[in-house]
């Protein structure tokens, strides 16, 4: 009889969360055109979520001692990025802390930008003696997460789905008046509207935990917040678990050139009304999905005022569902060519000093338009020089990723922030199976990749990019060759 297989996984699965909000009055400039420093509030708390998966092939079960090599984590975490040497510090902290491998653990930024700018080399900035002792703290709790996750490992079953959702356009937009590229929503553009989802339940049918999978920059929140907030992903995580009763673990989708319709606001009110339109459209889909094990199957036409063609959900057969619990991983360093003409350490210093020099005396004149200005040209120069210290010398800057086969799904998690090309492209090319993309995880670096057609445009994702045009295609390229030669294997 025709059938319909829903995709799944089954493994041993474990969950855990830990609040990691920062104390109020730490640094939490992350906007140039922000006049604040510390922040002054908490809109809502930030978590961090840990989900650690292994094979379940054998008779390991829950409280097991999980086998290193088969054992994944990842950790989503409510922060916008971390600088190289902070991000391989909270790595290795938790790596010690827990025994972990290196390729064993992920760590996803959701991505707000509403976190704080978490840089040590802040410290003498208001609220920046905060810093250090948070991230120390940080890494303790995310230890913590994980090693619970790991003890709370059990037989789980896995069912994707996919839903829509509006939130997330096009920010391309060319300004009218200047004809130069801006930043915000371009009601020309196209945008992948696609809310990808995981619902986790035991062996007994409970749900443990939901995964949702979105592409959109959590940009709701911007210079006129003060507000430590996770953005719109706390209030979607709220109608999710509200709703479901299990933690909800969110990973941010390909959104180099995504972000919210209505962003850049001060208005917390606005961050939790985006978070519901995606937490509903989220919901939506977790509520179409049938039960684990079990698939569409024809089941023959009744005789009616109509003779109806009607299907049922059927069981599974036991080895078809034994495959599910396949789970293949590789990490992957990707080396892509640096752009020509990137901007030099020295140059960017000089440039740097100079408009201090301009805020100061524009401050001093109380010319406080030109202040914010030149402060926020200080802002951009201050991040460059960040990224340039941090590049490795030669011509190729490294990309890590993570390829994972669970079951019918692949689960692609890599540093960086990559327009929607990525996904768009590797979804339409395994198009059978969901495709989780879990972007700005491992870390921030290389940064931007634009797709080419970005190139020379005056776009600011490529303005800041340094990777050579046609880096992403190629990314995309080696990624599907991966799982094509996966696939080949079977």
């Amino acid at each position: 009889m025709p059938q319909v297989n829903i995709p799944q996984s089954t493994g041993l699965v474990g969950v855990a969360r830990r609040d990691i909000t920062p104390p109020v009055g730490i640094y939490h400039r992350m906007w140039g055109a922000a006049t604040h420093d510390r922040s002054t509030g908490v809109h809502r708390p930030l978590v961090a979520t840990a989900l650690a998966i292994r094979h379940g092939g054998d008779q390991a079960g829950a409280g097991a001692a999980p086998q290193v090599a088969e054992l994944q984590v990842i950790v989503g975490i409510d922060h916008c990025l971390l600088w190289d040497e902070p991000m391989d510090a909270l790595e290795a902290a938790v790596l010690a802390a827990t025994g972990l491998a290196p390729g064993q653990l992920h760590i996803a930024f959701s991505h707000t930008h509403a976190a704080g700018l978490m840089d040590p080399a802040r410290g003498d900035l208001p609220g920046g003696e905060l810093i250090a002792p948070y991230l120390d703290r940080l890494a303790d709790d995310i230890a913590a997460a994980v090693s619970e996750a790991v003890e709370n490992l059990r037989p789980a079953q896995v069912v994707y789905g996919s839903g829509r959702s509006s939130l997330a356009r096009n920010r391309d937009f060319v300004d009218p008046m200047s004809g130069e590229y801006v930043c915000g929503f371009n009601p020309a553009g196209s945008e992948d509207d696609t809310v990808l989802v995981a619902r986790v339940t035991d062996a007994e049918g409970r749900m443990i935990a939901t995964v949702v999978n979105y592409a959109c920059h959590p940009t709701t929140l911007a210079w006129d917040n003060t507000l430590i907030s996770p953005d719109y992903v706390g209030a979607m995580r709220e109608v999710i678990e509200q709703a479901t009763g299990a933690p909800c673990l969110f990973l941010q989708g390909a959104s180099g050139d995504l972000g919210p319709r209505h962003g850049f606001v001060g208005d917390v009110s606005v961050a939790d009304r985006n978070g519901r339109e995606l937490g509903y459209a989220a919901l939506a889909a977790l509520e179409s999905l049938p039960p684990a094990g079990q698939r569409f199957e024809y089941t023959g036409a009744v005789v009616s005022g109509a003779t109806i063609g009607t299907w049922g959900l059927k069981p599974m057969p036991g080895d078809e569902l034994a495959s599910r619990q396949s789970l293949r991983c590789r990490t992957l360093n990707i080396d892509l060519p640096y752009r020509a003409g990137l901007p030099t350490r020295h140059s960017t210093e000089t440039q740097l000093a100079n408009w201090q020099k301009a805020e100061a005396v524009a401050a001093h004149r109380n010319q406080r338009a030109l202040a914010r200005d030149c402060r926020a040209q200080v802002e951009r120069l201050a991040r460059q020089l960040a990224r340039l210290r941090s590049l490795p010398p030669g011509s190729f800057v490294p990309l890590r990723a993570a390829v994972w086969q669970w079951g019918d799904a692949y689960w692609v998690l890599l540093a960086g922030e990559h327009y929607q090309y990525l996904q768009r492209t590797l979804r339409a090319h395994l198009a059978d199976h969901p495709v989780i993309v879990s972007t700005v995880t491992g870390g921030w670096r290389p940064g931007y990749l634009p797709v080419s057609a970005a190139y020379g445009k005056g776009i600011y994702q490529e303005t800041i990019a340094v990777v050579a045009q046609g880096s992403l295609e190629q990314l995309v390229e080696v990624l599907h060759q991966r799982i094509v030669n996966w696939q080949a294997e079977e």
